[in-house]
């Protein structure tokens, strides 16, 4: 952990190559862009892995986070995660695809959203698609999506609208916004 009350504890992973850790440097860099959003968040994180990002942003002042996995080890691994940190009251677990788990949310009722599905642009295209069709952004809300550089997200549909794309190395994180 890079920030907050779990700064400087280290987080297990899930085994094998399907998880990629996001660095710390792009990591910093998110939750600067973030940090006013932040206070009192509630947080979603898709495709969590080891669900370092909700637990970063439960360490730094969100309110609550749900970290969603398909992988049972990723979510297992998240779970002990947030033990370990002593989250357990502000972290929720799933172990759910992470369409099933937009689709279950209440419209409006996420501040932030992580996002960061296998590179390749079609799952990152078809969960965006998911969340502006339920709607699960609050307004003045942002997603933070997490992808290849090269990959194509797709049309932003309104009331959802692009803030900003970053580039790191090979990896792109890009910013939308609900208004």
């Amino acid at each position: 952990m890079i920030g907050g009350s779990a700064k400087g504890r280290r987080l297990s992973a899930p085994p094998g190559a399907h998880t990629r850790p996001t660095t710390d440097r792009v990591k910093e860099s998110i939750f600067n862009i973030i940090q006013f959003t932040l206070p009192e968040a509630q947080v979603l994180d898709l495709f969590c892995g080891s669900g370092q990002m909700g637990i970063e942003a439960v360490s730094r002042g969100a309110a609550g986070c749900l970290l969603v996995d398909s992988d049972r080890r990723a979510a297992a691994v998240s779970r002990k995660n947030v033990e370990m940190c002593r989250m357990t009251e502000q972290a929720d677990v799933r172990c759910q695809d992470a369409e099933s788990a937009a689709a279950s949310l209440g419209q409006s009722s996420m501040d932030i959203i992580f996002l960061d599905p296998p590179y390749g642009g079609e799952p990152m295209r078809r969960i965006l698609s998911c969340i502006y069709r339920f709607d699960i952004l609050r307004s003045r809300g942002i997603m933070i999506c997490e992808s290849d550089k090269n990959d194509d997200l797709g049309p932003v549909l309104p009331p959802y609208r692009l803030l900003k794309r970053y580039v790191y190395g090979r990896v792109a994180v890009t910013t939308i916004t609900r208004d």
